[in-house]
């Protein structure tokens, strides 16, 4: 299994490789939400959650970033994601309900992840404990009632140990953001609530760092403003790399582009 340490750029160029080596020897797609994702998803697992924090991923199609930052943090061994997405696997297309001692619930069903997270951060309030709980959330689910519901309760009961975190890519399944019902700009709308917003380059590791360095007294919500398949020049902010999986030669272009300094 890998060692967590502290991320820096060519580690984090080395946690991308494995993850499109992952989603191509499986052959499945949601690979651009999953690399707009997986610089802070790396980064929570091998520098901020502890043994008694919590996490929960929201939008469940991003696993595959979250089973990568789980084995870049020693979590998962190589051998485990060689079952992604196959039979009687624990490595699901979605986060499965149990087997995963770090994964709490099943999610993927967008919209109630933020419900989950808020529950546990007041659970671990009322029981004064000194932790936190860490939910990702995409865009796209804030256009759900439920999000809003969730955030309204996280608000209502400050709960300040709750971090909400948003892979802003602008893409969902069926377009841009915009175009689907807009929101821009998403933190405009949030600032309305009883909570901590912060606007920061979400692939930008000191960024995300200094947010997430801040113990507040309410909610806090980062938004990760990111690019649906970061890193890899022909999946950048195209809707269709929500689904579409990798050609050979596609692979061998990213694992390429990936490889550069």
């Amino acid at each position: 299994m890998e060692t967590p340490r502290k991320l820096d750029q060519q580690r984090m160029l080395e946690i991308r490789r494995r993850l499109v080596r992952m989603h191509y020897e499986s052959g499945v797609g949601h690979i651009g939400g999953n690399l707009s994702s997986i610089d802070a998803l790396a980064l929570l697992f091998n520098e901020y959650i502890g043994a008694s924090d919590h996490f929960v991923l929201s939008k469940g199609h991003s696993a595959g970033a979250l089973y990568t930052a789980l084995w870049s943090a020693g979590k998962l061994g190589d051998e485990q994601l060689t079952t992604f997405h196959r039979d009687a696997t624990l490595l699901a297309g979605h986060p499965p309900a149990a087997g995963i001692p770090e994964i709490m619930f099943a999610t993927g069903s967008l919209g109630h992840g933020l419900s989950l997270a808020a529950g546990t951060a007041l659970a671990d309030k009322m029981r004064s404990r000194d932790n936190r709980t860490f939910c990702v959330t995409s865009d796209g689910e804030w256009q759900e009632g439920s999000t809003w519901e969730a955030l309204i309760f996280a608000s209502h009961h400050k709960l300040a140990n709750l971090t909400i975190l948003v892979d802003h890519n602008g893409l969902q399944g069926f377009g841009s953001t915009d175009t689907v019902a807009s929101m821009s700009p998403l933190w405009n709308k949030l600032q309305g609530f009883d909570v901590s917003i912060d606007v920061v380059p979400g692939h930008d590791l000191p960024a995300i760092r200094a947010a997430l360095n801040k113990r507040l007294d309410r909610p806090h919500i980062i938004v990760l403003q990111t690019s649906k398949g970061k890193g890899v020049s022909f999946m950048e902010n195209r809707m269709e790399w929500h689904y579409l999986p990798l050609s050979e030669t596609q692979y061998k272009q990213a694992i390429a582009e990936l490889s550069e300094s």
